[in-house]
């Protein structure tokens, strides 16, 4: 079998760990352990949190208000962020990385008017070097076609990650920004909390641990991906992850072509000369005053999310009228270039989720709490993440809420780590161990059937992937998923910027596709 994966073996999974790998975690566990405050004396929890900081305020909780009949019980969303209704048929779910490589090339090729990409880094080698030249030849295409040209290209990346090594991001895009000065903007967003004395000490790659941009967007014109990859080779070709291409989708285009125009402003610009310089009348992020540059910020991030949320309920006010015909609800939208009225079928809705916790947003965060905490009995949630660092308050979710879980998390051979040199060849050992340690209190509280986890296994194989499946109880089908860059540890919700969209449908054509995706042999092969 491609790929396959099982019920964890403990003794099997710590025997694979090197000898200094297992003494780290130890230590490390031992010292959050006497951290650790208000535990069940006759069940410790040891860290859970083993990569971060553990002792966090805690996030206030809201309430699901009970929904009017004939809609979703997930309406309530939108109390915080934009819902677009789109038809299921707007949607398409990828399997492997060949597929989001290919499709990305396909739609640089077909762009008309923008390409925004938001990632955290770009790689260096051929792959991603194909891509670069994509967005070139598009250029050049553009440029024979019409002397003044539409096309614009602007692509963020975080600093940090994006200028580690002599041969870098920055270094593979200076050809497209030094030829296409007008159409290309690069941004590199810097972390308010990487300054001072700590800037100066901190060396390369251990620096990318006090906060990164995390967010991944690939947007063509109206179509865009949402996905946890990254720009690079391994991702094109053997590290699973997941995607989403979303199709004909103007106003999600156009929200998030202004989430990540909003970043790339409070971020620094990249120069021709592999300089980098701070917007005019924007605070430095390092230099400047940070609570001033993360009030700024906040106000940027969030003029637009409240500016999409205004135009969202004005859109659906003026020109989308809904109505019931044998029990579906149709979407009458004007289409400006057939010249007259198409019926689509209303049966999917998506909501944007942004966790920006340095700038005081923790909508992500919220919302993921929330769906945790009131799903009823009998529902069950599968859940997802490449690295296994959930934080203490969605450890407490899963071990005190009704819900069944099925956690999903990659082999230790499957890390992105597994082999590395240095300290980063413990990583694994320290993910394990937290597993382990996590497992333990399932099995002390007795909650072995209704928390189950599993681990993902393919040979020569990565795993990226990090979501959340909701199936409401009875259902066999998800109606809900949450796919984006979040892996639901420490570092997204508190240090990195992060955004993915809840996706609710009520076609079950896509549900069947959600859930076949956990399953299939392209992403894992699941068996209780």
């Amino acid at each position: 079998m491609a790929a396959a994966a099982g019920t964890v073996l403990w003794r099997g999974l710590v025997g694979l760990l090197p000898r200094r790998g297992l003494g780290l975690a130890a230590l490390l566990g031992r010292l959050s352990d006497r951290l650790s405050r208000g535990r069940d004396r006759r069940c410790r929890r040891s860290s859970w949190l083993l990569l971060a900081p553990l002792l966090t305020p805690a996030v206030p909780q809201v309430t699901a208000p009970a929904c009017p009949e004939g809609t979703h019980k997930f309406q309530w969303i939108r109390n915080l962020v934009p819902e677009f209704g789109v038809s299921s048929s707007q949607i398409q779910v990828l399997s492997s990385p060949a597929q989001f490589f290919e499709l990305m090339k396909e739609q640089i090729k077909g762009a008309k008017r923008r390409v925004v990409v938001a990632s955290l880094y770009l790689g260096t080698g051929p792959l991603e070097q194909e891509l670069v030249d994509c967005i070139e030849e598009t250029l050049e295409w553009s440029f024979q076609a019409s002397e003044q040209t539409d096309l614009r290209v602007s692509i963020l990346l975080d600093f940090t990650r994006g200028s580690r090594g002599r041969q870098n991001s920055r270094t593979m895009l200076l050809p497209l920004l030094r030829r296409f000065p007008e159409q290309v903007r690069v941004a590199l967003f810097h972390t308010p909390n990487l300054r001072g004395l700590l800037k100066l000490l901190m060396p390369e790659r251990f620096n990318e641990t006090i906060g990164l941009q995390h967010i991944k967007v690939y947007l063509f014109d109206d179509n865009l991906i949402l996905s946890g990859a990254n720009l690079s080779d391994s991702y094109f070709t053997n590290r699973q992850d997941r995607y989403v291409f979303l199709q004909d989708s103007p106003e999600i285009a156009d929200f998030f072509t202004e989430l990540v125009g909003a970043i790339s402003d409070v971020s620094l610009q990249l120069q021709q000369d592999d300089t980098v310089q701070v917007m005019e009348g924007m605070v430095h992020p390092y230099q400047g005053d940070k609570l001033a540059y993360c009030e700024a910020a906040n106000r940027r991030v969030m003029e637009v999310i409240h500016s999409a949320r205004i135009r969202q309920e004005l859109l659906h006010s003026q020109t989308f009228h809904s109505r019931r015909s044998e029990g579906n609800l149709l979407l009458l939208q004007q289409d400006p270039n057939a010249g007259g009225e198409q019926n689509q079928e209303l049966d999917t809705w998506i909501y944007p989720l942004i966790q920006m916790k340095p700038f005081g947003i923790q909508i992500d965060e919220r919302v993921t709490e929330m769906l945790m905490t009131e799903a009823e009995r009998g529902a069950r949630i599968y859940l997802t993440t490449g690295y296994f660092n959930l934080t203490q308050a969605y450890m407490d979710l899963v071990l005190g809420t009704r819900a069944e879980y099925q956690i999903l998390l990659a082999s230790p051979e499957v890390n992105g780590f597994f082999g590395a040199q240095g300290v980063a060849g413990a990583i694994p050992a320290a993910y394990v161990y937290i597993a382990h340690q996590f497992y333990s209190e399932v099995c002390c509280l007795g909650q072995r059937d209704r928390v189950q986890l599993q681990e993902y296994s393919r040979n020569g194989w990565t795993f990226h992937a990090k979501g959340l499946w909701l199936y409401l109880a009875g259902s066999r089908l998800p109606c809900l998923t949450l796919i984006g860059s979040p892996n639901f540890g420490y570092r997204s919700v508190h240090r990195d910027l992060e955004a993915q969209v809840a996706i609710v449908t009520e076609n079950r054509a896509l549900q069947q596709q959600l859930h076949e995706i956990f399953f299939s042999s392209g992403s894992a092969s699941v068996q209780s």
